[in-house]
C-alpha cells in the first residue's frame, strides 16, 4: 500500500500534489532544486540552466479568480490580474495555510528515479537526489509524482536559420529575457508571436529604434480586458458557452469568434491573420500589440528566410537592416531527464500519459505526472485536479482500467488533439479546458452537477451554467467536499470588483456586471440545461442530427 510520496519541483503542481497527498493521509517529501517555492513564478535576476525563467515585468494572463486553487480564493484586493510578485505571494500563504513548507526539502535535485528491483510486487520506486554541497542520497518511496513543468529547456533552432552563424549582433532566447534595459535604440527582430514573443515585442518597443515581429502561422490575439471591462476569462469560460461548442459545428464557432475579434482590429489588415482557425490553437492574449502595430512602434513580418551578417531576410523577400538583436521566442522542449526513458514513450508529439497522468504501461499506477497540460486557462487548477485524482489512486481509493483500455485511450486522444488542434512537437499537449477538468473531476466523483442543481439549488444552478467555471465549482460535491465552495462562487465578482473600487463614482441601478450577467431569463437558462440533457441523453432523432453536425468539425 502507498504511503511514502515522492514529489519533484515546489512550484504550482508540487504544492497542490503535496497538500492533496496530505489530505488521503500520504506522506509526501518534496524535493525541490532552488532555494524557494514557486518554480515558475519564482523570479531570478539571471536565468539558471534547466530551470523555468521569468522577465521582470511578467504579469499573467488568467485572472485571479480562475487561476486559484479550489479551496483557497486569491485575497480580494489583490488585482485581477497579478504581478508574478502577488502570484508568489499567493502560493506563500497557500503553503503557509496548508502547512506544506515542512514537507520540501530546498536546493535538492532530483537524479535519478528507477523502479526497485522488486517493483513487479512493490510498486516501489528508488530516488537519488542531491543537495547543495553535492552529496548524494538514496531513498525508498512508495509511489512518485513528478511536477517539472515544461518551460524548463529552451527550444532554440538555430539550423532552420540559414546564416545565423554570420550575424553580427546579439542572438537570445526569450527565456534568457529580464528586461529591456540593454535593448535602448537597438534594431530588434523577435522571432515567434506567442505569449513570451508578443510581450518581448511590446515592451521593447518602448525603448527600441524599431521592433520587428517575425511570424511563421501569425496568430490571433485577443485582450484581456472584455466587454464592459470583465476580464475575458470570466465572460467566456463558461458552461453555458462550453455546452455552446458540444452543440454547434465548429466551423460556426469559428466564424462567430474570429468576426468579434476582427471587429476590434482587422486581423488581416494588422498582418496578423493566421492560417489556422481561431479554436485551433490557443490565441496569444495581449492587449498593447495592435496598438504598437498601428503606432509603427512593432511591424510584423514574414518567416525568417537567412540571415546576412547583420540583415535580416524575410520570406518575402524583405529585408531589414542594421540589425542589433534576434530574439527567439520560439518555445521549449519537454524532458524528464531523471526518469527512464521505457516508462515515458511517446504517442505521437505527446508523451503516452493516460489522461496526460499515468504512464500505462506500468505494473503498478505508482508513477504520475501532475501539471504537463496545455489548455486556454491556468496550470493551477489544472494541476490540482489532477493532483486530487492521483492521490486518491495511490490511496487505493479509485482504480485505474486496464493496461489495454490505458492505450487505447491514449491513441485516441493523441488522434483527437491532432484533429482539433495545431499540434508539434513543442506543443502536443493541448486540451479543452472545461471538458479535461469535468473529465478529472468525474474520475474522483467531484464533478457538478447542473441538473441536481437546478432541481435541488436554483441561485446556485445559475451561477454554475452562466457564471465563469471558477474551481471552486469541483469542491461543491464528492470527496474534498468545501464548505466555502457555494460562498466563493456567489462572491467571486465582489473579489472582482475590490481592487478597482479605488474611487467613489455613482452607481446607478441595475448596471453592475453580476446584475447583467443574469438579466437571461429563468426560460433561457432551463432552455440551456434542457439543451445539455438532451445533448448527453440525446432521442434517436438528435442523435442522428448531432452525428451529422460533428462530421462537419474540421
Amino acid at each position: 500500500m502507498v504511503r511514502r510520496v515522492a514529489v519533484i519541483g515546489a512550484g504550482p503542481a508540487g504544492l497542490s500534489s503535496i497538500k492533496s497527498c496530505l489530505e488521503e493521509g500520504l506522506e509526501p517529501v518534496c524535493f525541490e532544486t532552488s532555494d524557494d517555492i514557486g518554480g515558475l513564478w519564482k523570479y531570478k535576476e539571471v536565468s539558471e540552466p534547466n530551470r523555468a525563467s521569468i522577465y521582470k515585468s511578467l504579469t499573467i494572463n488568467i485572472s485571479k479568480e480562475m487561476m486559484c486553487y479550489s479551496d483557497f480564493p486569491i485575497p480580494a484586493d489583490y488585482p485581477n490580474y497579478m504581478h508574478h510578485s502577488r502570484i508568489l505571494q499567493y502560493f506563500r500563504l497557500y503553503a503557509e495555510h496548508f502547512k506544506l513548507l515542512r514537507h520540501i526539502r530546498f536546493q535538492t535535485n532530483v537524479r535519478s528515479v528507477r523502479q526497485r528491483p522488486d517493483f513487479a510486487r512493490s510498486g516501489q520506486w528508488e530516488v537519488v537526489t542531491e543537495n547543495r554541497e553535492g552529496q548524494e542520497e538514496r531513498h525508498v518511496f512508495d509511489a512518485v509524482i513528478v511536477c517539472s513543468g515544461h518551460y524548463s529547456y529552451p527550444h532554440m533552432p538555430l539550423k532552420d536559420f540559414p546564416g545565423i552563424e554570420s550575424f553580427e549582433g546579439k542572438v537570445f532566447h526569450s527565456w534568457d529575457y529580464k528586461g529591456p534595459e540593454d535593448l535602448h535604440g537597438k534594431r530588434i527582430v523577435v522571432i515567434g508571436i506567442g505569449n513570451s514573443g508578443g510581450d518581448i515585442a511590446v515592451e521593447s518597443s518602448r525603448v527600441a529604434e524599431q521592433v520587428y515581429v517575425s511570424t511563421r502561422r501569425g496568430a490571433w490575439v485577443i485582450r484581456m480586458v472584455s466587454d464592459n471591462g470583465l476580464p475575458v476569462d470570466m465572460k467566456y469560460n463558461t458552461r453555458f458557452v462550453h455546452i455552446l461548442f458540444q452543440l454547434l459545428p465548429i466551423n460556426v464557432l469559428n466564424w462567430i469568434g474570429e468576426n468579434k475579434l476582427n471587429a476590434m482590429y482587422d486581423h488581416t489588415m494588422y498582418a496578423l491573420k493566421p492560417k489556422h482557425r481561431l479554436f485551433s490553437q490557443i490565441p496569444v492574449i495581449n492587449d498593447e500589440l495592435p496598438g504598437k502595430i498601428l503606432s509603427g512602434a512593432v511591424v510584423v513580418k514574414p518567416n525568417v528566410r537567412e540571415i546576412r551578417g547583420s540583415s535580416v531576410v524575410f520570406e518575402d523577400g524583405t529585408v531589414v537592416d542594421k540589425v542589433d538583436v534576434v530574439v527567439f521566442a520560439t518555445g521549449y522542449n519537454y524532458d524528464f531527464p531523471f526518469l527512464p526513458p521505457s516508462v515515458m514513450a511517446k504517442s505521437g508529439h505527446r508523451v503516452a500519459l493516460y489522461k496526460h497522468v499515468f504512464p500505462p504501461s506500468l505494473e503498478h499506477p505508482t508513477l504520475a505526472v501532475v501539471g504537463f497540460i496545455h489548455a486556454l486557462g491556468a496550470i493551477m487548477p489544472q494541476a490540482e485536479m489532477q493532483a486530487r485524482w492521483v492521490a486518491r489512486v495511490f490511496k487505493g481509493l479509485k482504480k485505474l482500467p486496464s493496461k489495454k483500455v490505458m492505450l487505447k485511450s491514449v491513441e485516441n486522444d493523441t488522434k483527437n488533439m491532432e484533429k482539433n488542434y495545431i499540434c508539434s512537437k513543442l506543443v502536443p499537449l493541448q486540451v479543452d479546458f472545461v471538458t479535461y477538468m469535468d473529465d478529472i473531476a468525474g474520475e474522483i466523483g467531484a464533478r457538478p452537477s447542473l441538473l441536481w442543481l437546478l432541481v435541488t439549488d436554483f441561485p446556485l444552478f445559475k451561477w454554475v451554467l452562466m457564471g465563469p467555471v471558477s474551481t471552486y465549482q469541483y469542491r461543491l460535491t464528492g470527496p474534498g467536499k468545501w464548505s466555502g465552495a457555494r460562498h466563493a462562487i456567489f462572491t467571486q465578482f465582489d473579489r472582482m470588483y475590490q481592487p478597482l473600487r479605488t474611487r467613489q463614482v455613482d452607481d446607478k441601478p441595475g448596471c453592475s456586471v453580476a446584475g447583467r450577467l443574469f438579466k437571461w431569463s429563468v426560460t433561457a437558462a432551463l432552455g440551456a440545461s434542457a439543451a445539455y440533457y438532451l445533448h448527453l441523453h440525446p432521442p434517436a432523432a438528435l442523435r442522428t442530427l448531432l452525428s451529422t453536425l460533428k462530421t462537419d468539425r474540421v
